[in-house]
């Protein structure tokens, strides 16, 4: 048995609980539902061969091991991505509806991978079971991304009521299609009040998530759609909340006051304008005035203000605080009007998510590694690994082109679990021969090459050992000019993983094109790609000498543009790298004259993740100080910058307080200069 594997028989009976249990799960019903009925019903066929491979209780053969061990992982990533699509939030996940289709098709590639090495000669099956398996395969090898025009067309609808509410600062009756946002609302599977109120809670959750990855764009959608539900709730439940088909008999019966008996809610009829709350439309129970001057209900202004917003939802303008003053003379008609029409005030707050509650708590993803690594590489299993790493390397070294694809794809599968198979892996040779397969024309070959030094990189000491095989050229090579972009982007990851070496930072960095290509992969691979190319920059600009390369590559644009990309999912990353670069005179010169910096950076101390929220601060402080007055006058007329800064000196990491209240030190003195040099012109 392989090192870092669970026994065969364990394996199996795992295999058999895990696909039985998705083979039980019911497709998604809203969205994703062809994609998520086509991994079920995959996996229901692979259950039928690991039922059959259990009934035959005879010991698996080695070569499968690797198979059935990455067949777990994704079987097991499978459903996990069923349960997250289940218990996300609908209208976040209709925006992301391309990139959960693209989670779902990565799935069915790797299983079509697990299966290209499945030794089906070697197993004992019946002719039904194997013809299924071999169908399985077939399908696999030639899925094809899948997004649901359905999804595309409801996606569109809702990007186009976001984009309109953007132009016009707050939902109102006059731009929305009312029908087009039910049938929305509807298709998605939100019909009551209790519906809404999740889906608020959900959409909540997320931004609480997203804090440092999202970027500022995903945190100013995720606030947009919490905007819509709350208008939706209103408009399309009526202004109690209540059932619609309520609204509609109590409009006919010309009632003032109806009551849901389901509910208890009440639907109030010609409720004056100026009683109701902009935000709601609801009758206003407890009216405050919040800094811009209007007045909304105390439950609504506190709810928008929570999920992120620091502006007036009706005139859009920047609230200079965030105190909320009762509006009593405003509180008094409305009691008076509410006796005068009969109308019974009923408090119906919506529950705020308790700051204790464990909102993150399903994302949590255990990983393979949790259910296998504690097994003990027990002297039996050391010399099998060592009896396949040598295999493995014949093949790497005599074979066809084709056999050493097959053969750089086992040791890919053999190296992404335990130390002890990396250590072993190296020490049977393998990496050279690897290496000379990174400048393969084949370009599965070349993706294996890459991703199987990436995984043996793991080990610090096969760190030198790859290095020593003079593998950084053609990982740069890969990395450049990769054949697939997943190959270029396990480039990227390689080189971080290098770069945690002192010696290799420098190596790295003094390759004339090994900056620039990660450059260029950050501005044009995937999230993944984007991210591993971060990190790696990152541990190169701890050098000084390579802060100098990464500015003169362009980086400084580019990772300020990325602060707002809702896809790339990096902003903690960015700011890191930004942080380092700000260490040297070129790279503070360009952050200073980014014009879109400072704002970036302000909004970040608001609603960054508490990372995000040091690294702003830390760069605003650089930003003023020697010669940076010009950033100092553009901060000091940002009406949420101050605010901002005393907020993190009040709740604040430690960090972010020390570095807040040295940059208030230094505003403070730049303002008193101004007015001491304004009198001496006068």
């Amino acid at each position: 048995m392989f090192a870092g594997f669970l026994p065969s028989a364990s394996l199996v009976e795992s295999l058999v609980h895990i696909s039985n249990e998705v083979a039980s799960m019911d497709k998604l019903s809203f969205l994703q539902s062809r994609n998520s009925a086509s991994m079920i019903r995959r996996i229901k066929l692979l259950s039928s061969l690991f039922d059959e491979i259990r009934d035959m209780n005879t010991a698996l053969p080695p070569s499968s091991i690797l198979c059935f061990t990455e067949l777990f992982s994704t079987i097991r990533r499978s459903k996990l991505l069923i349960q997250e699509c289940k218990a996300a939030s609908a209208l976040w996940s209709l925006v992301q509806t391309e990139f959960i289709a693209e989670q779902f098709h990565l799935l069915e590639k790797e299983m079509g991978r697990a299966l290209d090495i499945l030794p089906l000669s070697l197993l004992n099956l019946t002719t039904d079971v194997r013809e299924q398996v071999e169908l399985l395969h077939r399908q696999t090898r030639k899925a094809q991304l899948l997004v649901e025009p359905r999804d595309g067309r409801r996606r569109e609808g809702l990007l186009q009521v976001m984009d309109n509410n953007r132009s016009n600062n707050n939902y109102n009756k006059n731009s929305i299609d009312c029908q087009k946002l039910e049938e929305i609302m509807c298709s998605l599977g939100l019909r009551s009040s209790t519906d809404y109120d999740d889906e608020i809670s959900k959409l909540e959750a997320e931004i609480r998530k997203q804090a440092g990855t999202g970027g500022v764009v995903v945190v100013s959608n995720l606030n947009n759609l919490i905007s819509l539900v709350s208008y939706s709730k209103s408009a399309i439940l009526g202004e109690g909340g209540g059932n619609n088909e309520q609204v509609k008999q109590g409009k006919e019966q010309g009632l003032s006051v109806q009551e849901s008996s389901s509910s208890q809610s009440f639907v109030v009829k010609n409720i004056v304008d100026e009683f109701r709350c902009p935000i709601s439309l609801d009758l206003m129970r407890d009216p405050v005035i919040v800094a811009s001057g209007h007045t909304y209900d105390r439950s609504s202004i506190i709810r928008w203000i929570d999920s992120g917003h620091h502006t007036c939802p009706k005139s859009g303008q920047k609230l200079i605080h965030m105190a909320l003053i009762p509006n009593y003379a405003l509180k008094s008609l409305i009691l008076q009007w509410c006796q005068d029409n009969d109308v019974q005030l009923i408090d119906n707050y919506l529950p705020l998510p308790s700051p204790d509650s464990d909102e993150d708590s399903f994302y949590q993803k255990p990983s393979l590694g949790k259910a296998v690594d504690h097994i003990s590489a027990v002297k039996t299993a050391v010399e099998a690994v060592k009896m396949m790493a040598d295999f493995l390397v014949g093949k790497l070294a005599t074979g066809s082109m084709e056999i050493r694809r097959h053969a750089a794809f086992e040791a890919r599968l053999l190296a992404k679990s335990g130390m002890d198979n990396r250590r072993i892996i190296a020490e049977s040779g393998a990496i050279p021969f690897l290496v000379t397969l990174l400048t393969a024309n084949d370009p599965r070959t070349q993706e294996n090459a890459v991703t199987a030094l990436l995984n043996l990189s793991i080990l610090d000491n096969n760190k030198v050992l790859i290095m020593e095989a003079g593998a950084i050229d053609g990982i740069i090579e890969v990395l450049q000019v990769g054949k697939s972009m997943e190959a270029r982007e396990n480039a990227a990851a390689t080189i971080f993983s290098l770069s945690m070496i002192d010696e290799c930072k420098l190596m790295i960095g003094a390759h004339p094109l090994a900056i620039p290509a990660l450059v260029g992969l950050l501005k044009e691979g995937t999230s993944v790609g984007k991210r591993d190319a971060s990190m790696a920059l990152y541990n190169l600009a701890i050098y000084n000498a390579n802060k100098v390369s990464i500015v003169a590559a362009d980086a400084v644009p580019l990772l300020v543009q990325l602060l707002m990309d809702d896809k790339a999912r990096i902003t903690d990353n960015a700011l890191a790298v930004l942080a380092l670069l700000s260490g040297c005179t070129e790279g503070l010169k360009e952050i200073r004259e980014n014009r879109a910096a400072v704002s970036l950076f302000v909004d970040l101390m608001r609603f960054g993740s508490a990372k995000g929220k040091e690294n702003s601060v830390a760069l605003l402080s650089g930003m003023c100080r020697n010669g940076g007055e010009e950033i100092a006058r553009r901060l000091l007329i940002n009406p949420t910058s101050i605010p901002s800064l005393q907020s993190l000196v009040s709740e604040g990491s430690p960090k972010a307080k020390r570095k807040a209240e040295a940059l208030l030190r230094l505003l403070d003195r730049y303002c008193s200069q101004s007015q001491i040099s304004q009198c001496s012109n006068e």
